[in-house]
């Protein structure tokens, strides 16, 4: 595995702090906090948070820009974009170290994100240079559909995914003709630094800026900042419809992915290993921190005494331990209150007759055991999303039913099913008011096409074409013929 020394030698520093804001390709100091690693509690590094003051300079740096870079054909855009990609495949194995200190994730999960985000560059290179306009006659008229940058977007960012989320942001809106101010997860603020160093050795200085530290702060500054275009949020329900309200008052434009609640549906004529091996991927990758990961597991009744009992066991045998070990298949959670919010949910559980079943944790770092609960309806851990390695499972006999729950809860990005009829589980999944579903396989989503969900759960997509399209404006122009 790459060291820390050379992981770290792509932050950039001042006073040997990583830099609470990088605006127009300068590093900026201000109040240092500890980024800690969360397999042993201790500090790992250390960033500077920004100020309004910085916020403004970015916005400004970034404004200054847009001339240039909407005026850049859209060949010339898919060049630095997939300079970046190669770079950030090049430097994969320092990034994934990165992102499994902050975060605690497998460093194969780790690497994985870092390849993941590098498609997302290529990808959004395809997309800068697709059409996206429209010719039509009609009558005496000729109409032409064109399309503009919308110009600065503020892409605020979540811990659980520090490199995808941001790559995935940054890459579609650079590709519209777009500049970015980038607010990272103040938790995790390290791995999107380092994509910045990596994005400035490609393109003009200012186009991307960054500012690290208070989430509300800097956030709030940013969305009411006359010169953001548009707010491209990832994070929680409860955050996001601030966000989003906030934004309104100025009609700027938004984009949010939400909360997940994902439902996990296994029929009747599943083949049952199949089922299993799609369940832990679907709910215990990136240490069950995923806002796709299955959160309420259905399980049919016919089979419900048989896969259980496996189900168990396979939870039970899950390896718990440091993120770098070959061996480890779950790692530790971002911070103490996330193990404290789980041990509760599960407390309560278990007070209320549902039986759990446990894995072996290390004694040291901010662990959960990875857990399944047989969870009865009323338990404050079937109605929540559970972010976390625990599987809360219950049968069912009518899949009408669980169609309906997972509708009613107004909140819906992904869900799956494993079936042995296909077409059955496309039946299914289309009567599923959700973003995406994932069909006998529990990673779903790709950068070529749509993310993201309805009600609670968003607005907008990322990813694919339209991710692209949520940084353009379009505009028609009519000719008298």
């Amino acid at each position: 595995m790459t060291s820390d020394s050379t992981a770290t030698a792509l932050l950039p520093r001042v006073e040997g702090v990583c830099a609470a804001a990088v605006v127009a390709g300068t590093p900026r100091g201000g109040p240092d906090h500890e980024i800690p690693d969360p397999a042993t509690g201790g500090r790992y590094d250390r960033v500077g948070w920004a100020s309004r003051g910085d916020v403004h300079d970015a916005v400004q740096a970034a404004r200054g820009t847009l001339p240039a870079w909407e005026g850049t054909r859209p060949r010339r855009r898919a060049q630095v974009l997939r300079a970046i990609a190669a770079e950030i495949r090049d430097h994969a194995d320092a990034l994934a170290v990165l992102i499994m200190r902050e975060t605690g994730k497998r460093a194969a999960e780790a690497r994985a994100e870092a390849v993941f985000s590098a498609e997302y560059f290529d990808w959004f290179a395809d997309a800068a240079t697709m059409p996206t306009g429209a010719h039509l006659l009609n009558g005496d008229k000729r109409y032409l559909v064109g399309s503009r940058p919308v110009g600065v977007v503020a892409a605020v960012t979540p811990w659980n995914f520090p490199l995808s989320i941001p790559a995935r942001k940054v890459a579609a809106a650079l590709a519209a003709g777009c500049p970015v101010v980038l607010k990272p997860s103040e938790l995790t603020p390290l791995s999107a630094l380092a994509m910045l160093t990596i994005i400035e050795r490609h393109a003009p200085a200012g186009l991307v800026n960054i500012v690290n530290g208070d989430g509300e702060e800097l956030t709030g500054a940013l969305v009411d900042h006359p010169d953001i275009a548009a707010v491209t949020f990832t994070g929680s329900t409860r955050v996001g419809t601030l966000v989003a309200q906030r934004a309104m008052k100025t009609m700027t434009r938004v984009t949010m992915e939400l909360g997940g609640m994902a439902s996990f549906i296994i029929d009747a004529d599943a083949d049952t290993e199949l089922a299993l091996d799609v369940l832990l991927v679907a709910k215990f990758r990136n240490n069950g921190a995923s806002c796709i990961a299955a959160n309420n597991v259905y399980i049919h009744r016919d089979l419900y005494d048989e896969i259980v009992p496996a189900l168990a066991d396979r939870i039970s045998s899950l390896r718990v331990g440091a993120p770098e070990a070959g061996s480890t298949d779950v790692g530790p959670l971002l911070r103490p209150e996330h193990t404290e919010r789980l041990h509760t949910l599960v407390s309560e559980a278990e007070q209320q007759g549902c039986r759990t079943w446990k894995a072996e944790i290390p004694e040291q770092g901010w662990f959960y055991p990875p857990t399944l609960v047989a969870a009865s309806t009323r338990t404050s851990l079937w109605s929540e999303e559970i972010f976390g390695p625990v599987c809360a499972v219950r049968p069912f006999q009518d899949v009408d039913e669980v169609v309906n729950e997972v509708n009613s809860r107004g909140t819906g990005l992904a869900g799956y099913i494993v079936s042995a009829d296909t077409e059955r589980g496309l039946t299914t999944a289309a009567r599923l008011n959700v973003g995406i579903v994932g069909i006998n396989n529990g990673a779903p989503n790709t950068p070529e096409v749509p993310f993201g969900g309805v009600g609670l759960a968003g607005i907008g997509r990322e990813g694919g074409i339209e991710g692209m399209r949520e940084f353009l404006e379009p505009q028609t122009i009519t000719l008298a013929r």
